[in-house]
């Protein structure tokens, strides 16, 4: 298997949705990310930055994994990262109340020595000059390189975006960002567009709808499982690159093929984030659920059909 090197915000998070609200709860990409690819047992790593007010035991939820946390900057007397948002009935939208940027705003990625190497990168959604000094830190180039980002960045850091996106294996997206980055409507002629930008893989995530792969001329489409209830969907996209990439890393192929199996996999594990508040549901899953769960994933989209002649 392949070492896993995770990017992305280690914070605090405050949800409200039309139901019921938390407190400050273990947020932010780097979490979610982690906790899903650790599924798959892989040696991981993360690069992050807190404040002296994080609480060790979350922290300790990623060592207990397995993951090398050695990467998070703790800065003295600081503050962590916060975002508070309120959802809307229909849990597709929602409202950001209070984001304080804190220790992320003067964020400096250090990579562990032991990582310098790692064949499978996943950059998560922070300020494209940090996802390019980590991809200058690597001492070779990784086999695969996984990338999200989101609109403020195509508004506010143009020419770093796309300096970035042009080092990039896969792009995940959803479809209004996809959209925007393109001025396209078709996500076919987005996810083209796109891939004109350098990257070979192009995952466009559409929440309750599922997610689409694209590669040259090839196109594939991975469901969302349909489930009862949505209790509170804050970290779903984020789940979804974990199972991405933790799946990548365990089976070292990275091919389209592969890559279809991937996002079944991403899709799988989002669909146990979106049942509790924050990352409570990924702390207490078990393998046996994620296999179950998958078989269901297998049916949903499995049928016999007769062609006529």
């Amino acid at each position: 298997m392949s070492k896993l090197l995770v990017v992305g915000s280690v914070a605090f998070d405050q949800i409200e949705t039309p139901f019921s609200k938390s407190g400050k709860i273990m947020g932010g990409a780097a979490n979610y990310i982690c906790l899903a690819a650790s599924q798959f047992k892989v040696p991981m790593a993360v690069v992050s930055i807190v404040g002296d007010d994080y609480p060790q035991d979350f922290l300790n939820y990623l060592i207990d994994r397995g993951i090398d946390t050695s990467g998070i900057e703790v800065v003295k007397d600081g503050k962590s990262f916060f975002w508070q948002g309120r959802y809307h009935n229909d849990m597709n939208l929602r409202d950001t109340l209070n984001t304080e940027l804190n220790v992320l705003g003067n964020f400096t990625p250090i990579v562990p020595p032991a990582f310098l190497n790692a064949e499978v990168l996943m950059l998560g959604n922070l300020h494209p000059q940090v996802q390019l000094d980590v991809l200058n830190q690597m001492t070779c180039r990784p086999k695969m390189v996984v990338m999200d980002t989101m609109n403020y960045w195509m508004t506010h850091t143009w020419d770093l975006l796309m300096k970035v996106i042009s080092q990039v294996d896969v792009l995940t997206i959803n479809d209004s960002e996809a959209r925007e980055l393109t001025r396209e409507f078709s996500l076919v002629k987005a996810a083209q567009r796109i891939m004109e930008m350098g990257v070979k893989y192009v995952v466009i995530k559409k929440g309750e709808h599922g997610a689409l792969l694209f590669h040259g001329h090839k196109v594939f489409f991975a469901p969302a499982l349909p489930l009862e209830e949505v209790f509170e969907p804050t970290g779903a996209g984020d789940t979804f690159a974990g199972g991405i990439v933790g799946y990548l890393a365990k089976t070292e192929d990275y091919s389209f093929e592969n890559l279809k199996r991937a996002i079944v996999h991403g899709a799988n594990l989002a669909s146990f984030c979106i049942e509790r508040f924050g990352t409570e549901r990924l702390l207490h899953l078990s393998h046996n659920e994620v296999i179950t769960r998958l078989l269901q994933f297998r049916d949903l989209t499995q049928f016999d059909i007769q062609l006529g002649r």
